[in-house]
C-alpha cells in the first residue's frame, strides 16, 4: 500500500494559509476576515497534525496542540462574532475600514 509522505499535508498547509492570508488582507467584511484568520488556524492545525502522524517522539502533542488551537478558534470567533453584532447595532455596518471608533 502507497503512503503518503509529509510532503502533501504542507503543500495542502501552505495552500490554505495563503488563501487565508489572502482572505485576512483583502475583505473588507469583517465576516470575511474572520474567515481567513480560521483558514491561517486550520494551516497550522494540518501542520500539527501532519508533525504528529510521522514524527514517533510527537506523535500525542501535536494533536493536543491541535485541539487547542480548535478551542481557541472557537473562543476568538465567539467573541469577534459579539464584536462584530455590536459594533453592527451601533454603526449598521460591518466594514472594517469604518471600525475606528471602538475606544470602550
Amino acid at each position: 500500500m502507497n503512503e503518503l509522505g509529509i510532503q502533501p499535508f504542507f503543500i495542502l498547509s501552505a495552500f490554505l494559509f495563503v488563501c487565508g492570508v489572502v482572505c485576512i488582507a483583502s475583505k473588507r467584511n469583517a465576516i470575511g476576515v474572520l474567515m481567513g484568520v480560521e483558514l491561517v488556524l486550520n494551516a497550522a492545525n494540518i501542520n500539527l497534525v501532519a508533525f504528529a502522524r510521522f514524527n514517533p517522539a510527537f506523535r500525542l502533542d501535536g494533536q493536543v496542540f491541535a485541539l487547542m488551537v480548535i478551542v481557541l478558534a472557537a473562543a476568538e470567533a465567539a467573541v469577534a462574532l459579539a464584536i462584530i453584532l455590536n459594533f453592527y447595532n451601533n454603526h449598521a455596518t460591518v466594514d472594517v475600514d469604518s471600525a475606528d471608533e471602538l475606544k470602550g
